[in-house]
């Protein structure tokens, strides 16, 4: 299968310069359901479209009774991103069947193309393999708006002629036992394999996160060469002294082997008030804590409180995290990246294994109990922009390790 024209098919269905655009729910993302659809039965595979729009496309195996294999991963993207941000997990799951079909399997492999996973569209982590296990609420459908169009996600599925029925009735569409183990093969969406000049590597879990990003330092607006430093409320420097307390601390983890990334996305003064000759009383900031640890992730949150009290109380500043959403790490099934690394390593593909700080839809499938696991290519770039850049040469790398790992787990 000529996975290059594969994916050059995909941009022009959805390209939106200087990138593309695939919205949930969406005539793009339909087009590239409608491509990977098209290249799935033009080699044989069985395809059909479930009630909420899942793309499933089977390769049968000899044994009907036994749960098929399921590689998947969602096919929209971002305004103005990157080709390959999902797209990449279907496509070489395609390809995979294409160059088993003749192979002897007991099991079948099943490819899935799953439907908004990117939450820029709708305010839901991972809504669509939510949906698919049935485990979004019952109102979802209409209080869920996309973000373009302030429409609900029950009247975008509607327009494609999908049904919100099962998700008002959480109804599971898949469930656990219908499939033996889940492999979505993602593009990674940070620097680590280009750095390290690596094609791919597994993932041993996709990291939780404590996030707030609406937190707040409020203080007293007071004349900057008037009010000496003990008789100030800044509010700028108490927030910039919790900000300083969690990098030192993390960098203090991070030296003692833990897993943690933290960053801090938005800083500013209120731009009603700021100005260079003024102490500032306000301060808007948010915080996002990351790891595969989620003992780590609960111990960062109380010491993150507990910090933001102890620095308000000595600049006499309230600092406020403000509200804050929770998602759980994801562990990777160790057999299931052993098997992964092995076939790496018969397929003399250099490799390493990391974690992924972004979320995925594997996620929901580890978190559910289907033994789960990622294979990521090299990507130069970054993601979520429209300079992604997957070289077919490591796709093909990856190819080759899917394939080799998959004629184990099939037979």
């Amino acid at each position: 299968m000529d996975i290059a024209a594969l994916f050059d098919r995909l941009r022009a269905a959805s390209l939106d310069p200087p990138g593309v655009t695939r919205a949930s729910y969406g005539p793009a993302e339909q087009a590239a359901h409608d491509i990977m659809a098209k290249a799935a039965r033009d080699i044989g595979m069985q395809v059909s479209v479930d009630a909420i729009g899942t793309l499933r496309m089977l390769l049968p195996g000899t044994d009907a009774a036994l749960p098929p294999v399921c590689i998947g991963s969602h096919l929209d993207a971002v305004p103005h991103g990157g080709n390959y941000d999902g797209a990449a997990g279907v496509v070489l799951g395609v390809a995979a069947a294409a160059a088993l079909s003749d192979a002897p399997r007991r099991r079948g492999l099943l490819v899935l193309g799953i439907r908004a996973e990117e939450m820029c569209w709708f305010p839901r982590n991972y809504l669509g393999s939510q949906a698919l296990f049935g485990l979004l609420s019952p109102d979802a459908p209409d209080t869920l708006t996309r973000a373009d169009t302030g429409r609900s996600l029950a009247a975008h599925m509607a327009e494609l002629g999908f049904d919100a029925a099962p998700i008002r009735a959480r109804q599971a569409l898949l469930t656990p036992s219908e499939i033996h183990c889940f492999i979505e093969p993602h593009i990674e969406q940070g620097p680590v394999l280009v750095a390290e000049n690596l094609p791919v590597a597994m993932v041993t879990g996709i990291r939780g996160s404590r996030r707030y990003p609406r937190a707040s330092a409020t203080g007293r607006h007071a004349h900057a060469g008037a009010v000496p430093r003990a008789y100030r409320a800044d509010a700028a420097m108490a927030g910039i002294a919790l900000i300083a307390a969690l990098e030192a601390r993390w960098h203090a983890l991070e030296g003692q082997g833990a897993d943690l990334v933290c960053t801090v996305g938005i800083l500013s003064t209120d731009p009603a008030h700021h100005a260079a000759t003024k102490i500032p009383g306000a301060l808007r900031f948010s915080l996002d804590i990351r790891s595969e640890d989620a003992a780590l992730l609960d111990e960062m949150d109380a010491w993150l409180h507990a910090e933001a009290a102890r620095i308000g109380a000595a600049r006499g500043v309230m600092i406020d995290l403000g509200p804050g959403s929770h998602a759980a790490p994801a562990r990777m099934d160790p057999a299931l990246v052993a098997a992964l690394e092995d076939a790496a390593r018969a397929t003399a593909t250099p490799h390493r294994q990391m974690a992924s700080g972004a979320g995925h839809d594997c996620a929901t499938f580890a978190q559910m109990g289907v033994p789960s696991a990622m294979l990521f290519l090299r990507n130069d770039h970054g993601s979520h922009n429209p300079d992604e850049a997957l070289d077919m040469a490591d796709a093909e790398a990856g190819l080759r390790v899917l394939v080799h790992a998959l004629r184990g787990l099939l037979a």
